[in-house]
């Protein structure tokens, strides 16, 4: 397992990321799919992650309303684990009551969230509290001042979001800077090689402001497990076949899937390893998340941290996986040619 700085902090935390949205009882929703994980199972799958060398763990309040909160901190009470030895990151935004001020990044509802998560992780302080999606109403002043207080209290370490476009991570960061803000240090969005989005805009300001990508759903959730499209063995059950989320255009995933295979039989391992491992070798990725429902499921990501992709490797999933292009990068591209290091060639 290696160890990634944490954004712009003297922090380190694991390369895999255990995330926690399994964890807790169907609730109605999306959570039917998603969620069936009970205190025992959470025990276990917390236990082998840490086994492996994992130091980074990831929820949120909204998963299971509130359940994959209580069960990840119930399971390290049980384990034994000091809390020192642990990165806890959670989340605030989504819909926890029925009020209308029950959702959101506003003061109001980061100051009573905070204290609501901290009761069910059974602790006193969360290390990376984020803000898990795009509030259109709140002021960005309002939602880093809260959060800055947060830290300042000493409730909170360090911050982050999720799931936000470029141009806001830039005000947000701007924001922060002039009003002495504790900034965001890290992004937590989706990634995967049948998903590279993420590499035209957002990709350039995390490596110019030194920032920290956590990633979720590697596998499109589960699209890029082996699982479906053609060639696969099985018959595709599992929770895309319920939950078709994230989207995905098909047509290019089973090329990378195609692909993957050719990889995945090189290298004696499985097509959900080297899906993994793609992410995993990226120079700005810090942690990957993955979640599981049970150990075996978790036993086989974690296999994609010993498995190291040759340069061929690379390039044929890079090839198969690239962006088409798109307007203003293609001009920036050709334009940008003759204003890149230029080897030194002396004269005769």
């Amino acid at each position: 397992m290696r160890y990634n700085q944490l954004g712009n902090t003297g922090l380190f935390v694991s390369e895999i990321c255990l995330g926690t949205m399994t964890f807790g009882a169907a609730g109605g929703g999306i959570w039917d799919a998603i969620a069936d994980v009970d205190q025992d199972a959470a025990d276990r799958i917390v236990e082998r992650s840490l086994a492996a060398g994992v130091n980074f763990i990831d929820t949120a309040d909204v998963y299971s309303a509130g359940q994959s909160e209580r069960l990840l901190g119930q399971s390290l009470i049980n384990l034994g684990i000091d809390r020192k030895d642990v990165v806890i990151a959670t989340k605030v935004f989504g819909q926890m009551g029925d009020g209308p001020n029950d959702r959101g990044a506003s003061r109001g509802h980061i100051m009573d969230s905070v204290e609501a998560s901290l009761e069910r992780l059974q602790m006193d302080h969360i290390d990376l509290y984020q803000i898990h999606g795009t509030d259109t109403v709140t002021p960005i002043d309002e939602t880093l001042r809260a959060l800055d207080d947060l830290v300042s209290g000493g409730l909170v370490r360090y911050v982050g979001m999720s799931n936000w476009q470029a141009w806001r991570i830039a005000k947000a960061l701007g924001v922060s800077e002039r009003r002495g803000f504790s900034r965001f240090e890290t992004l937590q969005a989706y990634y995967s090689i049948a998903g590279r989005d993420l590499e035209r805009d957002i990709v350039p300001l995390l490596t110019e402001e030194k920032m920290g990508l956590m990633v979720w759903s590697p596998l499109a959730g589960g699209l890029l497990s082996g699982k479906y499209g053609p060639g696969a063995p099985g018959n595709g059950e599992g929770r895309r076949a319920s939950f078709d989320f994230p989207p995905v255009d098909k047509d290019r995933a089973w090329a990378c899937v195609a692909a993957m295979r050719e990889v995945a039989e090189k290298h004696d391992a499985s097509v959900a390893e080297v899906a993994l491992a793609f992410i995993l070798a990226k120079p700005f990725v810090t942690s990957v998340i993955i979640g599981a429902k049970r150990v075996e499921q978790l036993d086989e990501n974690l296999k994609a941290v010993k498995l190291r992709l040759d340069a061929g490797d690379l390039a044929k999933l890079n090839d198969v996986s690239a962006l088409p292009p798109e307007y203003p990068g293609w001009m920036l591209e050709r334009q940008g040619a003759a204003r890149r290091p230029q080897p030194f060639e002396p004269k005769a």
